[in-house]
Formats: structure tokens, sequence, C-alpha cells
């Protein structure tokens, strides 16, 4: 099993920029395909990005693409995921999952491990 806990949530204005970082610990970092989901009120968890083992292959929601990015760094346990050009419907709780496996996956049943979230919130 691995921990994983979210920060650099926040409030920010539309168009502004947040990173959003997932720190792990209890098994081996890079042997984890990482994702990051969101859950708006009201809807269901919904996939954002991903990223596999290496760090070498990322995968966006068409939603977030082009502004978002996905980043690991596996000497320091962590994910990251910088938003730019935040727009009011990307407010939600954002959460990072842990996915042991040769494969990187969109959907969250694949994950085993999640992180308890962190509240992203933009205005408009």
């Amino acid at each position: 099993q691995v921990q994983l806990v979210e920060s650099g949530g926040g409030l920010v204005q539309a168009g502004g920029s947040l990173r959003l970082s997932c720190a792990a610990s209890g098994r081996t970092f890079s042997n984890y395909n990482m994702g990051w989901f969101r859950q708006a009120p009201g809807k269901e968890r919904e996939f954002v990005a991903a990223i596999s083992r290496s760090g070498r292959t990322t995968y966006y929601a068409d939603s977030v693409k082009g502004r978002f990015t996905m980043s690991r760094d596996n000497a320091k346990n962590t994910v990251y995921l910088q938003m730019n050009s935040l727009k009011p419907e990307d407010t939600a709780v954002y959460y990072c999952a842990a996915r042991g496996g040769t494969y990187t996956k969109t959907e969250s049943y694949a994950y085993d491990d999640w992180g308890q979230g962190t509240q992203v919130t933009v205005s408009s």
C-alpha cells in the first residue's frame, strides 16, 4: 500500500495557476503509475491526468489538455500537477492515486491507493 498526501490547493481567480503536489510513502514509488482525478459537487469523480512509472508517458483529459501538465520526481517520491489558465469549471476536490503494474490507466477503478484530496476553487 502507498500512502498519498496532496497539497497545493486553494482559491484562485480564473486565468490563474496552481501547482498541486502529491507526496508518496510506504512502497517503492517508481513502481507505481500515478493519476490525478477530481470530483466537483454533485458530480462523479473524473480523470484528469496520468503518468507512467518512468514519467516518460502522460495522458490528459480533453478538458485539461494544453492547460495542465503532470510530472513526477521519483527521487522525491512526488508527483505534480501544474494547472494553468484555470477556469471556474476546474473547481473540484483533486485526488492523487497510485496504481501498481505495468500499464498506465485513466479509469479510477484501476487505482488502488488514494489520497485525501485537496480543494481547488476557481472564481470567475
